[in-house]
């Protein structure tokens, strides 16, 4: 490269040189050297959504168990999140696509009787994507963090399914502090994998089959619904132990009294990783 040529670093004859270093110190630098932030959002990230109306708002589909968001990005890897950060909005909350960009649903403040938690899984400033409970599996979005509309918390707590070794543990910053044998789903009718979360704790009042009911954000994809729900996936317990060790379920994960009551002391918006 000769002297009269320039590049991101490149040698620039000196009376150039000496012009552009004073237009530089006036001027944002662009292009060279410059990164984008994670994500590919850039600026975006940075940018304050307007509020919405309240129609705004309430016509946007909402994000909870019985909500199919299509346009919802997918859970772009199924490894546990780092940090253990989870949210909840104090009022509904506007989820969008990405940051700064438009915005697809509505998350409740509460869901099936539960207060809404929603474990983060990327961060750019104010802004936190975060895994929904809506159909399909794996749906997420971002939500604007600000004091007045969300409350953060730290959870410490995670859980790991193995459908083939019939196993469940329960991992506390990183530590197993528990761990059993459980029942999944039938071949016809299998345990979706990927990253879920605990969504709420349901006393149960018409089935005897578990006192409580833990129903995650993911969904049976063989069932449509089920018991006039609309078959989301729960962990729950059994009449007998029957079930330890096999796959007989419709794609709930049974488990003993035992892991239950362990489990029902985990915060909402605990992350269950089924593989």
């Amino acid at each position: 490269m000769t002297e009269q040529q320039t590049s991101c670093g490149g040698a620039r004859p000196r009376a150039v040189a000496a012009l552009l270093a004073s237009v530089l110190m006036l001027l944002p630098l662009s292009g060279c050297g410059t990164t984008k932030d994670e994500g590919g959002a850039g600026a975006a990230a940075l940018v304050a959504p307007l509020k919405p109306s309240p129609e705004t708002l309430a016509a946007l589909p909402e994000a909870n168990t019985f909500g199919q968001l299509n346009s919802a990005p997918a859970d772009p890897a199924t490894a546990l999140p780092v940090g253990g950060e989870v949210l909840h909005p104090t009022t509904d909350a506007v989820i969008y696509r990405a940051p700064g960009a438009e915005p697809i649903a509505r998350l409740p403040e509460t869901q099936i009787g539960s207060p809404t938690w929603v474990p983060v899984i990327a961060r750019q400033g104010d802004w936190a994507q975060v895994l929904l409970p809506a159909r399909p599996n794996g749906a997420t979005g971002w939500l604007h963090v600000t004091p007045e509309t969300v409350e953060s918390a730290h959870n410490d707590f995670q859980v790991t399914v193995d459908l083939d070794e019939f196993r469940l543990e329960i991992l506390e910053a990183g530590k197993p502090t528990g761990s059993w044998t459980i029942g999944v789903g039938k071949p016809e009718h299998p345990t979706p994998t990927g990253r879920a979360f605990i969504l709420a704790s349901i006393k149960e009042s018409v089935n005897t089959y578990s006192p409580i009911v833990l129903p995650l954000s993911s969904h049976s994809d063989s069932h449509e619904t089920f018991g006039g729900g609309p078959g989301t996936v729960g962990l729950h317990t059994w009449p007998d132990d029957s079930f330890v060790g096999k796959a007989t379920s419709d794609g709930c994960i049974r488990v003993t009294r035992e892991a239950l009551d362990r489990l029902v002391e985990l915060p909402l918006g605990t992350v269950v990783r089924i593989t």
